[in-house]
């Protein structure tokens, strides 16, 4: 176990009462030993033999989908070493169960929330309270040590830019702010009683130091910053923390760029469906929330298991990961197939959180031939952005050939030289060189300041949905879905 570089103060108390409470002092005692350095190998694996059980009772004894799933299952032959007795559950299966797969009836949850049904069915998503303090929980602790590192001992004000109608965005980080006594401030730019100009008025009135978004937006921002004339060096942001999409230490290194006094940061790594994954370090990092899941490494392919991921033993894993939930909430999830694709190495000496570390690679079904490679999103954005500097934004477009194979095109927003911008051409060359690498196909570079908006789509669908346009097939429903919110994406008013 990793140990924190200096003393934390320690959380307040979860609150507990009637049925939940012997829970949730159980969790405190693991999470605060996890967190701290103390707990044991002995104690961990104890935690989660027995989590493993309660969990299976729960979901056989209540939920209808899984007492039908996990019938033909041999549960004592199950440990959390070993999982492969167990069937996989798929999104196919929860778009398809929906509420079957609860374990419970919705009223005894504490809010409900959907998947945002871009690209199928939504499914329903309602949180208990054990659901919401062991997520909240990681939140917080990752908060407050990086807030640390950047504020001292005081606390910044925090603009949160996502979405809140039914979805956790805004209650999660609401309650960890409100936990650590930090003001925060709902102010993204999409909803139509916000927009660009209010957000950067607010952004510049208030002090606005953290922001909290998809990484896509920290670009989007910029250049609706600069497009109502605001000086991006004079605005107080200096951190971003993002999520909902991936992103690249080329992308936060571009980003830094951008805003002169700004840092990009994971937030978290999660899902409406698994909560909250991996929470980030100042680092870079993001690091596995070790008490919350156990984790499986597994062939995309095939599904054939390739490790327990769990403790980031036997150097670094990667493919799908599979989780099994090991909070008995509302809707745990047993060997729940992600379709994200991720990298799962040991915490290096002297982390500041601990647990495995997790780098997600992309989603499994935004993975791209090019050329002679099948290449995964952050090896494309890795390639496109390595080196670039002041770029406010790009797109991959891939057609056919004219003498065949593939012929790519890169579109780059780039500051203009009078303001601070690289030099084009040579961007450009180095650019299409790594991409020739890369790929072996044909590359060109141009320089575009009027990028189509749904490059700014990001996370809202998917991070292929809005980075590439792939004109040898047909647009498939993610980029459908994409095109048809594109419009909200543009810089407004």
């Amino acid at each position: 176990m990793t140990t924190a570089p200096a003393p934390l103060p320690a959380r307040a108390p979860t609150p507990a009462t009637g049925s939940d409470a012997a829970f949730l002092t159980a969790y405190d005692r693991i999470s605060r030993a996890f967190y701290d350095g103390t707990l044991t190998p002995a104690a961990l694996a104890d935690w989660r033999t027995g989590r493993l059980a309660a969990v299976l009772r729960h979901v056989t004894e209540r939920s209808p989908f899984y007492r039908r799933h996990l019938a033909g299952a041999d549960l004592t032959a199950v440990t959390p070493a070993d999982l492969t007795a167990l069937p996989f559950t798929t999104k196919d299966d929860l778009r398809r169960e929906m509420y079957d797969v609860l374990s419970g009836p919705v009223s005894e949850a504490s809010i409900y929330y959907e998947t945002n049904g871009t690209t199928g069915a939504a499914t329903p998503c309602p949180r208990g309270a054990r659901d919401i303090a062991t997520s909240n929980a990681a939140v917080e602790e990752a908060w407050r040590r990086m807030f640390r590192t950047h504020f001292g001992e005081r606390m910044p004000v925090v603009g949160l830019m996502g979405p809140s109608e039914l979805y956790a965005f805004g209650d999660v980080f609401t309650a960890v702010a409100g936990s650590l006594g930090a003001c925060h401030v709902k102010i993204w730019p999409e909803s139509p009683r916000v927009g660009f100009a209010k957000a950067l008025r607010l952004i510049e009135e208030l002090g606005v130091e953290v922001i909290v978004c998809a990484p896509a937006l920290c670009l989007g921002l910029a250049k609706a910053a600069r497009h109502h004339g605001y000086d991006l060096a004079a605005l107080p942001v200096k951190l971003f923390l993002v999520l909902g999409e991936i992103c690249t230490p080329q992308f936060a290194a571009n980003v830094a760029t951008v805003w002169p006094h700004a840092q990009v940061r994971p937030a978290l790594y999660g899902s409406q469906e698994a909560l909250c994954i991996a929470t980030g370090a100042d680092s870079g990092r993001l690091h596995l929330s070790v008490p919350n899941y156990l984790a499986e490494i597994v062939d995309p392919d095939t599904g054939a298991v390739l490790g327990d991921a769990t403790h980031g033993g036997g150097g670094a894993r990667e493919g799908e990961l599979v989780l099994t939930m090991l909070v008995d909430g509302i809707k745990p999830l047993i060997r729940y197939r992600t379709g994200d694709l991720v990298r799962i190495t040991p915490a290096p000496p002297g982390a500041t959180l601990p647990g495995p570390v997790v780098e997600v690679v992309g989603r499994v079904a935004d993975r791209i031939p090019l050329g002679r490679a099948l290449v995964h999103p952050g090896e494309l954005e890795a390639a496109v952005l390595h080196g670039v500097r002041s770029c406010l934004g790009y797109q991959v477009e891939v057609d056919h050939a004219p003498g065949g194979g593939d012929r790519i095109t890169v579109r780059l927003d780039l500051l203009p030289a009078s303001a601070g911008g690289p030099d084009p051409a040579a961007t450009g060359t180095a650019l299409a060189a790594r991409l020739e690498r890369l790929t072996g196909a044909s590359v060109h570079v141009i320089v575009d300041d009027d990028l189509d908006p749904v490059t700014h789509t990001g996370s809202f669908v998917s991070w292929k949905a809005a980075r590439v346009l792939d004109r040898r097939t047909a647009a498939d429903p993610a980029a459908e879905a994409a095109r048809k919110v594109a419009h909200r994406y543009a810089v407004t008013t």
